[in-house]
């Protein structure tokens, strides 16, 4: 069955960089786009970065272009999103998401905070 897990979230003062990782298994990972999502406290979740399936196509939310980048290793079956020039506002839980079929992980945590 499809599998997402995410790993790399923590604790990180302002202006710092996290890189997030989402290991994928029960399907052939390099025919599918994938995507992050982030959720804050309260709000709803939203778009963060999606990549096409070679990688060469990336889109991102208005508010992470140009600090953020997503990535993927289709010989590892890893997705990636490298995060720098953290902002407080940036504290949330991140979700690795394969958008065909609706398939989500569970998520993990990010907190900006001095």
């Amino acid at each position: 069955q499809v599998q997402l897990v995410e790993s790399g979230g923590g604790l990180v003062q302002p202006g710092g960089s996290l890189r997030l990782s989402c290991a994928a298994s029960g399907f052939t990972f390099s025919n599918y786009r994938m995507s992050w999502y982030c959720q804050a406290p309260g709000k709803e979740r939203e778009l963060v970065a999606v990549i096409s399936v070679t990688g060469s196509g990336t889109t991102y939310a208005e508010s992470v272009k140009g600090r953020f980048t997503i990535s993927r290793d289709n010989a590892k079956n890893m997705l990636y999103l490298q995060m720098n020039s953290l902002k407080v506002e940036d504290t949330a839980v991140y979700y690795c998401k394969r958008p065909t079929g609706d398939y989500w992980g569970k998520g993990t945590l990010v907190t900006v905070s001095s």
